[in-house]
């Protein structure tokens, strides 16, 4: 959809212009000005926080914990105050990673304040697509197996009703997921 101030646009402009939009959360990363991240799904309590915990853990192994900000939130305010799950907990731990978040609510307010805003599910993006009514932020919301190498459909399951390999299975798809994350951010890290 073009608004009145691109309908004078070349074609290849109006490409050019999509396509600004669509990589908008690509910007240079500093000391000064670190990349802000937030992990969503619904309560905030397994998968969010389990994909925060990863990236904290694999910024931290890179040795770049200056260059980002690392949060997580839920769509639904079922768990706020609460941490991570105990099973999310059990098994980020068996792979020496530590979930230190504490379940709170994705605000409006974190539309503008976060570079990159990942849902795990597409009910999730579509909550956060919701809250953003006037699609000022619609290039910072993805979906987080959009990172994925092997994105299955898409979607990072919630693993709160299964059992334990629940869990293992969300953990190996966020650890792929922030890896191959991590590898895009990487090359606008600048000193």
């Amino acid at each position: 959809m073009l608004t009145g101030n691109q309908i004078n646009l070349t074609f290849p402009q109006q490409i050019k212009l999509t396509a600004q939009r669509m990589t908008k959360y690509l910007r240079e990363i500093s000391r000064e000005d670190p990349y802000k991240l937030c992990f969503v799904c619904l309560g905030n309590i397994c998968r969010s926080p389990t994909a925060e915990g990863i990236f904290i853990h694999k910024v931290k192994e890179a040795g770049l914990e200056q260059y980002f900000y690392i949060d997580s939130a839920g769509t639904a305010a079922y768990h706020v105050g609460e941490g991570a799950n105990s099973k999310s907990q059990a098994t980020a731990n068996k792979h020496g990673v530590h979930l230190p978040s504490r379940a709170r609510r994705f605000e409006y307010t974190d539309l503008e304040e976060f570079d990159l805003i990942l849902a795990m599910d597409s009910e999730n993006f579509r909550n956060l697509k919701q809250l953003d009514r006037k699609g000022l932020y619609n290039s910072k919301i993805k979906m987080m197996r959009d990172f994925d190498p092997n994105p299955g459909d898409g979607e990072v399951p919630d693993p709160y009703y299964g059992g334990l390999q629940g869990f293992e299975n969300v953990f190996t798809i966020l650890e792929r997921s922030c890896e191959a994350l991590l590898r895009e951010l990487s090359p606008y890290i600048k000193d």
